[in-house]
């Protein structure tokens, strides 16, 4: 008998207020699957497919907007049928969440022992005297050093790594039965990716836990399921074991997926350098750049970026890579003018960037401002909440003092060059899907005709078919528009198909540096090695 078995689940939410008018919305039309003790179930499919909703539903933790019916049976208990009280004994106890970004789902005012405490004060699985030896024994065993240190910490003193193992010691504090596991590992890079999954695995081997892995990025799923349901419009469209899903699959929708994925694999071939641009002045200019950060009240700094140099080309792209922490985003931030640097020569278009060791914006001509932009990694956290995607695009020419009788306009081009529907000009974000929210980040970035745009992460959290297009509409505007890209990512596969020339950051500085063909196929540091190692691929193994 399965552990956990849902049968022909089905999830309608209302959705809106009473003031714009309530919408009946078929989040999950027909959702079955199971999972025995033991083994790794993945759920798989692109965003707003039902992935998440069927098993938040599943667990009742949807909320009471929320119509569900169909069958959730968990160790002989239905779970759609159990009173509130009956329910919350399971839930935590015997069956454990791991959720895709811990930095909301930890409270930022708790230390990560109290957190972690909750979970047996809850349950009343431990006496006060038990509760720090208990807590430290699970910052040990997921992997986290000096547990005594990591107990008095908050969580906006751990990488996001490090939170996200203390999400997985949250969940299996107890030793529970089913862990349900919903992208894990988005936004992680790939070395802290890697950890994860041989951290859920050697969990699983030793306590015998079920885990249901929810997840966009299926070389993740080749390496840790046993089992995979694809999922399309809140239907499984199909079901089998890992290798006649990835070796055979009989629906369409399946090969797209599996297609999606290889197109940006670490073996994927990337454009070859725009000829044009390589004999010509670079666009962008960055010679000996330097940042670092004050650390205490006594003026004791931490070094972000030292000595770093390089250049981008008109209408080239150039990636900029490494783990959590190197300083990719700091980087991006500086050539953006969002910061100063504290030394170096940065010229964009010939215009020099001041550079002090101070805080602030730097001040820059108007043109130069409407010569960079930027994509941030989260676009639901950089668009106004409380804006219209029309009113989004039109602010950066409100600002600029664009005439208003052009703001239409160019609003309506930026939109479609970023592929954005007519439809959704009128929407909130909270509306849009986050291909959908991506799409509109772009168009605002391009709406000011920018010559260089610096992304950073604008990848991280999409399914693989949305990057594709998110990556061909990059390759589109960089024909069309000669628009130059700073591309800042931890994920190497999408380097290898969109940047021409890659720049590899680790903890020491500059490792690497080169055409992304060189890098990729002759990597001459170490590190730039391990990084390539601790790619997923499609064969469930990583590359060598």
């Amino acid at each position: 008998m399965a552990l956990f078995e849902v049968t022909d689940l089905a999830v309608t939410l209302h959705t809106g207020s009473r003031a714009r008018g309530r919408q009946v919305v078929s989040a999950v039309r027909s959702f079955s699957f199971s999972v025995d003790r033991g083994q790794t179930l993945a759920i798989v499919g692109e965003s707003g497919s039902g992935k998440s909703a069927s098993l938040l539903a599943a667990t009742r933790l949807l909320g009471v907007d929320a119509e569900v019916t169909g069958s959730v049976r968990f160790d002989d208990h239905d779970l759609l049928a159990l009173s509130p009280k009956a329910l919350r004994r399971i839930l935590g106890k015997d069956i454990g969440f791991v959720f895709q970004d811990p930095q909301s789902n930890l409270h930022p005012f708790k230390t990560v022992g109290k957190q972690i405490e909750e979970v047996f004060r809850v349950h009343r699985a431990a006496t006060r005297r038990e509760l720090r030896a208990r807590v430290e024994g699970l910052l040990d065993e997921v992997g986290i050093a000096d547990p005594s240190h990591a107990y008095r910490a908050y969580p906006a003193q751990f990488s996001g790594g490090m939170r996200q193992r203390v999400m997985i010691a949250i969940a299996v504090a107890l030793n529970p039965a089913l862990i349900i596991a919903d992208e894990p590992t988005t936004a992680l890079d790939v070395s802290v990716q890697a950890g994860i999954i041989a951290l859920l695995r050697r969990l699983q081997r030793d306590h015998g836990t079920a885990i249901v892995f929810v997840s966009h990025d299926l070389g993740v799923v080749a390496e840790i399921a046993d089992d995979v349901v694809v999922v399309k419009d809140g239907l499984v469209v199909e079901s089998g074991s890992r290798e006649a899903i990835f070796a055979a699959p009989r629906e369409e929708y399946t090969r797209e997926l599996l297609a999606a994925s290889r197109l940006h694999g670490v073996d994927a071939v990337a454009p070859a350098p725009p000829t044009a641009t390589q004999a010509a002045a670079p666009l962008l200019s960055v010679r000996g750049l330097a940042k670092s950060y004050r650390t205490s009240i006594r003026g004791a700094r931490r070094t972000a970026i030292e000595g770093l140099d390089f250049t981008i080309g008109t209408g080239e792209i150039v990636a900029l890579v490494g783990e959590s922490g190197s300083g990719k985003s700091t980087v991006g931030r500086i050539v953006a003018g969002l910061q100063y640097a504290d030394s170096g020569d940065i010229s964009l278009d010939g215009v020099t960037f001041p550079t002090a060791l101070a805080d602030g914006v730097p001040r820059l001509p108007a043109q130069t401002r409407r010569s960079v932009q930027m994509i941030f990694q989260d676009p639901y956290s950089s668009l106004h909440p409380r804006r219209t995607v029309r009113a989004s695009l039109a602010a950066p020419l409100i600002a600029q003092r664009v005439a208003r009788s052009d703001i239409p306009g160019r609003v309506d081009r930026a939109a479609a060059d970023a592929r954005v529907d007519p439809g959704l000009l009128d929407r909130y974000p909270a509306e849009l899907s986050g291909g959908q929210r991506q799409r509109v980040a772009i168009a605002r970035a391009l709406v000011l005709s920018p010559a260089l745009i610096v992304a950073d992460e604008p990848l991280s959290s999409l399914d693989v078919t949305t990057q594709a297009e998110i990556l061909a509409l990059v390759a589109d505007l960089t024909r069309r528009r000669s628009t130059a890209f700073l591309f800042i990512t931890h994920d190497l596969g999408v380097v290898s198909s969109i940047a021409q020339r890659v720049i590899v950051l680790g903890p020491d500085g500059v490792e690497e540096t080169g055409t992304t063909a060189d890098v990729f196929g002759h990597p001459q540091s170490a590190y730039t090695r391990r990084l390539l190692d601790a790619v997923p691929r499609l064969d469930g193994a990583r590359a060598s």
